[in-house]
């Protein structure tokens, strides 16, 4: 079998922003140290945070333990799920991605669809890779 393989190293990739990256982008004066957020509204923020390192940590072991179909499968959509869950949010009543004074409509697609992209493209390369195997 072949030892090098793409399609996990970029499944990789995103799981590893989908555990670090909210803490790089939340562990900050406008989320978490935030004195304007109410206690509850940190709770959901440690959540989503949380789960984000959840999902990365057991994308990770599940592409990694074996080289199997079911272990890319379940990679791969612990992969995706953070981003889009984080897509499918701003189709809650009220919902937006930034509060005010923040002007900007979506600035988590600059990483929500990429992350998505790069996942799929890892997906495919590793399913041609297990097919030849």
């Amino acid at each position: 079998m072949q030892s090098k393989s793409w399609g996990r190293a970029l499944i990789s990739l995103t799981s590893l922003v989908t555990a670090v990256g909210p803490y790089r982008a939340d562990w900050n004066e406008t989320h978490v140290h935030n004195p304007a957020w109410p206690p509850h509204a940190k709770f959901h923020n440690g959540q989503t945070m949380s789960l984000g390192l959840a999902l990365g940590a057991t994308s990770l072991w599940q592409l990694w333990r074996r080289p199997t179909r079911a272990g890319l499968d379940a990679g791969a959509v612990l992969a995706s799920l953070y981003w889009v869950t984080q897509i499918s949010a701003l189709a809650y009543p009220g919902s937006k991605a930034v509060d005010p004074p923040g002007t900007a409509r979506f600035p988590q697609a600059k990483i929500a669809f990429p992350a998505l992209a790069v996942t799929a493209l890892g997906y495919l390369l590793e399913r041609r890779r297990l097919a030849r195997a």
